[in-house]
């Protein structure tokens, strides 16, 4: 950027809506899995940038790579055939020789791309040490349906005080599809199977697969953001036949939540800098599965001001609403209810009593463009109908300049000023000329 250049107010604006994630992501423990399909189509030097960035903002990363199309070429260059049971391939000596080539090749290819300083590159004075040892304790999947898998295992154990320590010393831990008995021999394992017994172990806030979809869709193809691990089991449980990467990482993402891992997130490999769209914005680029709904509707306090006049401060200066001082919205806080997603402010509204007229107004009510389109503006009505009611007030009315259409839709209808309480009439103002609607509460 030119010294002379000034940042555009898009980018100062996006640079502040980040820092309550830069600040609540610092020394947290985040385990991100991808195939060794990214490293074979070179999309893991765009993964090193962003996992640089989220490294030097103090994440701990615990990466967990795969060696699928590695394993099969070098079977394939051997003459040795690639046998599976059950969609689970059958290791014999022959291919677990092959196995650790393959996955000694890719994490050899790893580490010299994560040690990159080019300058000039977003690797420039990067510092990302990498960690591997003998961290995955693993156990012979045995015999299924009649058939000995030989060396294909399953995780018995993590070697959770070992991670700590590497992830404690700024090193960035690297985990292979490999696992290791007390007896000495190595067992092939998937990279589900690793990332997810390594996630719920080390009590990780994020556990995250990059495969080849966007994430979860629904019925009509649309994207799901977020699911409760309940939706997520309806999902799984439905007749609707899902694409295997889908099949293959739901499940392990809601064991994970079930089992304490606070987010599991699903987004795509071939979006350059999925990770950070995913984990940087309200709305993300992938699905989310949590255990329990993000959301909550409470009252607000006097520590909400702030993230309230965010809130409403671009709707003061489009002239959609009228303008609150901090001070004025410090005296009226109590009639405020905010709505919450993961933590963070993305709606409110407010309840002005006229209790000698039986009526209220319903006022401030916002909610973050991101966000719209959701039901939080519903959720907030009929959070505020209720309040109304339980009052025992018997009508709603609003004054507004642009969402005249919202509201008809949602029951309200079209009135003159001099149905107002004359409290509120006596402090029309006559320059916005704002629409008055009315519902009647039941």
């Amino acid at each position: 950027m030119p010294h002379n250049s000034v940042p555009s107010t898009d980018f100062v604006t996006w640079f502040r809506s980040v820092a309550p994630y830069i600040n609540a992501f610092r020394g947290r423990t985040f385990v991100v899995a991808f195939g060794g399909e990214v490293v074979a189509d070179g999309k893991f030097i765009g993964l090193t940038h962003d996992l640089n960035l989220l490294a030097s903002l103090g994440v701990r990363l615990v990466l967990v790579h795969g060696a699928r199309p590695q394993i099969e070429q070098h079977l394939s260059r051997n003459n040795i055939e690639d046998r599976y049971h059950q969609n689970i391939r059958l290791t014999d000596a022959e291919t677990m020789q092959c196995v650790k080539e393959a996955v000694g090749r890719v994490r050899v290819e790893i580490e010299a791309l994560l040690s990159m300083g080019l300058v000039n590159s977003p690797m420039a004075n990067a510092d990302i040490r990498v960690a591997g040892g003998n961290f995955i304790t693993a156990q012979p999947m045995g015999v299924i349906a009649g058939v000995d898998l030989l060396h294909t295992g399953s995780v018995r154990k993590v070697d959770v005080t070992a991670i700590k320590d590497r992830l404690a010393h700024n090193e960035v831990v690297l985990l292979s599809p490999l696992g290791y008995s007390p007896t000495g021999e190595v067992f092939n394992l998937t990279l589900e199977d690793v990332a997810t017994q390594a996630a719920i172990a080390l009590d990780a806030d994020k556990l995250i697969f990059l495969m080849d979809h966007d994430g979860v869709l629904d019925k009509k193809g649309d994207l799901l953001r977020e699911l409760t691990v309940d939706q997520a089991n309806t999902v799984l449980s439905g007749k609707r036949k899902l694409p295997d990467d889908v099949g293959l990482f739901l499940p392990c993402a809601v064991h994970a939540c079930e089992e304490g891992v606070a987010r599991a997130h699903l987004i795509s490999r071939h979006v350059d800098g999925a990770i950070l769209q995913e984990l940087f914005s309200d709305i993300g680029i992938g699905s989310m599965v949590v255990e329990t709904t993000l959301n909550t509707l409470r009252d607000a306090t006097i520590n909400d001001v702030g993230g309230i006049l965010q809130l409403l401060h671009p709707l003061e200066e489009e002239g959609i609403l009228v303008r609150r001082s901090r001070e004025l919205l410090e005296r009226e806080i109590g009639r405020f209810v905010v709505m919450e997603h993961d933590h963070r402010i993305i709606g409110c509204a407010a309840l002005y009593p006229f209790a000698d007229e039986a009526a209220a107004e319903l006022a401030c009510l916002a909610v973050q463009p991101a966000c719209r389109r959701r039901g939080y503006g519903d959720a907030l009505l009929k959070h505020i109908t209720s309040e109304a009611q339980a009052q025992g007030l018997r009508k709603l009315f609003v004054l507004t300049t642009r969402t005249a259409h919202w509201f008809v839709e949602r029951g309200f209808k079209e009135t003159d000023i001099g149905k107002l309480p004359a409290q509120k009439k006596s402090l029309y103002n006559y320059q916005r000329r704002s629409k008055v609607f009315v519902k009647a509460l039941q």
